[in-house]
């Protein structure tokens, strides 16, 4: 028994006729008629009633029917998995993400890839920025989607490229007066009790410096109430009017009904925040180009 075999068979008893489904197959009727008589053979019993007009199944033909179908189907799995398997359309990409970036459009992408490419397992992992460029140098993921807090550009060994380059925003609460404008400059916030959206773990890094150097630019050093990375609890300090901050607007952007919050976009061409995907040069991972060929 082979697996022609079983094509033909199944052609045959779906047609139910011989000479259509040698057409099917480009072949002649009595190629056809052979191979299924040997399989008959193989088999030790009648699968076809060859009496009947048109052709019929036999008791034992309609049971093995299913049976080949099944067969033939987990044949065509297996075959698509091996030739999946050999350009990387399976396997898995460890995903690490800034806190904050799951409110951006990068689910989308996922599900959109996953749909693609359902054999490639996503996994995601929500981590502050320097934990984020620690563990890909270190192999704990294959590609991060981060603020650049660790100066990574500079790194050899990783490639990155620029995925989005998202707006400021200040949050406010409800009665702020500054609630009602639609746009502000970062020196209006002077005289502001702030809460410091920080992309590391530590509080100090090359992104904090850069953001400071974006106040010192609007002729002030910040009033500092608290230094976090967690965008939760700051939106909540803000909503209990303790203070306000100054947020990527991907965090923001699909809130919706916030209590007592605002947010208002910052002026300038400087008030933007850079998201990187940085992955190791040296990765071997099919499945890892595949995700970026299809995501970046």
């Amino acid at each position: 028994m082979n697996i022609n075999q079983l094509r033909y068979f199944v052609a045959v008893a779906e047609q139910r006729s011989f000479t259509k489904a040698a057409n099917q197959y480009y072949l002649s009727q009595t190629a056809v008629t052979q191979q299924v008589r040997a399989l008959e053979e193989t088999l030790g019993v009648q699968l076809l009633d060859r009496n009947s007009r048109p052709v019929s199944l036999t008791p034992a033909g309609a049971v093995f029917l299913t049976e080949a179908k099944a067969i033939l189907e987990r044949m065509n799995s297996a075959v698509s998995r091996a030739r999946d398997a050999s350009t990387g359309l399976v396997g898995s990409v460890r995903i690490g993400y800034t806190k904050g970036y799951e409110r951006s459009d990068l689910s989308n992408k996922l599900r959109a890839f996953h749909r693609d490419y359902p054999n490639i397992l996503l996994t995601c992992f929500r981590c502050d920025t320097d934990m984020l460029a620690a563990g890909l140098l270190n192999g704990e993921y294959d590609i991060i989607f981060t603020w650049d807090s660790t100066n990574i550009r500079q790194d050899s060994q990783v490639e990155l490229r620029l995925v989005e380059r998202a707006r400021l925003v200040v949050a406010l609460y409800g009665s702020h007066p500054f609630a009602r404008r639609t746009a502000l400059h970062r020196s209006e916030l002077k005289n502001e009790t702030i809460l410091f959206m920080t992309p590391s773990s530590t509080g100090s890094s090359f992104g904090d410096d850069h953001f400071m150097q974006l106040y010192q630019q609007a002729g002030y050093l910040p009033n500092i109430l608290l230094r976090s990375n967690d965008v939760e609890s700051i939106l909540m300090m803000v909503a209990a009017e303790e203070g306000i901050s100054i947020l990527p607007a991907y965090c923001t952007d699909k809130l919706t009904n916030a209590d007592n919050l605002i947010f208002v976009p910052l002026l300038g061409d400087e008030e933007t925040e850079d998201i990187l995907a940085v992955w190791r040069k040296d990765d071997p991972s099919q499945a890892l180009r595949h995700f970026l060929e299809r995501v970046l």
